[in-house]
């Protein structure tokens, strides 16, 4: 199953589509079609397909061996014809990533479908503000792995400066609410503040799509 680590020789690239609620399943079942191509493709690691439990988003954390294959893979026409469907659905965010910061209660962080809740915070961000976003990701991230709900936290960022995500895992949905209480993550002044922009969202791994 797919693991997240710092060092862990891949790159990360994740896909966030915004949808109506009504289109979510339908996406999910696109972009399941569409992956028996993708995992065919050279340097495909994996696929975790996440559905927001509010209904407005899917989000794809896939792994490929190097940014060339992940190219390789978009210069592909004849492969890219066949997401002909996925440009039906709005436009999504798509940018590579590299883990820069993780810890974790559980070893080495994996995505498996039935497991963990998963908490996308997305902050948007110009380029020359994601260093500092990051070390005030490095402040935070312990305050927050002191709460008993929070089982990791993996901060990544994007190689063209524009977002850091934290893929956080929590035992359930109710116990990121303990962490909106806590001073710097509140909405009134969280520790981002005048850095980035905010989205978050909690989701459900529904598929897990790794090399054969």
């Amino acid at each position: 199953m797919p693991t997240i680590a710092i060092h862990n020789e891949v790159i990360t690239v994740i896909i966030i589509f915004s949808v109506e609620p009504q289109q979510q399943q339908e996406l999910i079942d696109v972009i399941a079609e569409f992956l028996a191509t993708v995992k065919q493709q050279p340097g495909f690691v994996s696929a975790s397909i996440h559905k927001s439990l509010d209904g407005v988003k899917v989000a794809n954390y896939a792994q490929w061996k190097t940014r060339e294959d992940y190219q390789a893979f978009l210069n592909n026409t004849e492969v890219q014809a066949k997401a002909a469907k996925l440009r039906e659905f709005n436009p999504p965010d798509i940018h590579i990533y590299e883990v820069v910061l993780s810890q974790s209660k559980i070893g080495t962080p994996t995505i498996s479908k039935g497991g963990y809740i998963a908490h996308f915070a997305q902050f948007k961000l110009t380029p020359d503000n994601q260093p500092r976003m990051l070390e005030l990701a490095a402040e935070n991230i312990g305050k927050a792995m002191q709460l008993p709900g929070l089982v990791s936290a993996n901060f990544h960022r994007s190689l063209d400066g524009t977002r850091v995500i934290n893929y956080g895992q929590w035992l359930n949905a109710d116990a990121i609410e303990e962490l909106k209480k806590q001073p710097g993550f509140a909405s009134d002044a969280p520790y981002w503040e005048g850095i980035a922009d905010n989205e978050h969202h909690l989701y459900e791994v529904v598929l897990t799509e790794p090399v054969d």
